[in-house]
């Protein structure tokens, strides 16, 4: 075990340098691969769906579910995408666009399997207690990186994250409660320029019924690429953080990994 701890400081900055050292690859991934899809598969929808008034017919019903499903899917290619990036920069090993998208397609079905699982277990932990599923999802936090840069399979991944995890907690525990403070904030204050925008609040609730308008479409992009981005980043970079705390820096090539 390397002979220091796990340090958040390090976490953000080696996640910030990834996407400082590739600003395209890693926002191009996030918008082609998360926000892009997102929004026009939203674009699927009935508008009444999309403005919270359903109607519960089989054809909504499937609708919704395959629109669902299948954002799903091409966040997962982005997540296993940005994962490739990050550890390779990290690592100090060049990654092209290609190679990256090729980590995320090979993954979806694993990682799939993997989010379903984790949420299953922490949505059923939480409601018996919230502190249970608080635990877990910690626990599980960097299952996704080791799946995709370990190739550990489903339930290896979700062992060795506990491993990796194991001791450092408290500090990821923190760590998580910094990046869901940011999230908020950063939706609040889209939405804050949405409502201003539009005119005012009635204007911008008039809008959202009458169905999908220029402005909320491109804050709702640019807010879900960078989102992607960063989230994808750090929790990659913990992932790193805490494999070489554990284990010391990475030797082997990762074209042995990849490949």
């Amino acid at each position: 075990m390397a002979d220091r701890r796990m340090s958040i400081g390090r976490v953000f900055s080696r996640a910030f340098g990834t996407i400082g050292a590739h600003p395209a690859l890693m926002f191009g991934i996030s918008f082609l691969f998360g926000a892009l899809p997102g929004v026009l598969l939203n674009l699927l929808l009935p508008s009444n769906q999309r403005t919270q008034v359903a109607e519960f017919n089989a054809a909504n019903i499937v609708l919704s579910l395959a629109v669902g499903i299948a954002a799903i899917g091409f966040s997962i290619i982005a997540q296993g995408a940005l994962v490739r990036v990050t550890v390779a920069h990290s690592d100090g090993e060049p990654v092209a666009f290609g190679d990256a998208a090729l980590a995320g397609l090979r993954k979806i079905v694993p990682l799939f399997v993997l989010v379903l699982l984790m949420a299953v277990a922490i949505g059923f932990a939480s409601l018996l207690l919230i502190v249970p599923g608080i635990i877990l999802y910690v626990m599980w936090s960097v299952a996704a990186p080791v799946l995709v840069a370990e190739n550990s399979g489903i339930f290896g991944a979700m062992r060795r994250s506990a491993q990796l995890t194991k001791g450092a907690r408290w500090s990821i525990f923190g760590l998580q409660l910094i990046l869901l403070l940011v999230m908020y904030t950063i939706i609040a204050v889209a939405g804050i320029v949405a409502i201003f925008a539009a005119g005012g609040i009635q204007n911008f609730a008039a809008a959202q019924t009458a169905g999908p308008s220029v402005i909320p479409i491109l804050l709702s992009t640019v807010f879900n690429t960078v989102s992607i981005t960063f989230a994808a980043a750090i929790q990659t970079a913990l992932y790193v953080e805490l494999r070489d705390w554990k284990d010391g820096p990475a030797t082997a090539a990762l074209g042995d990994i990849f490949g």
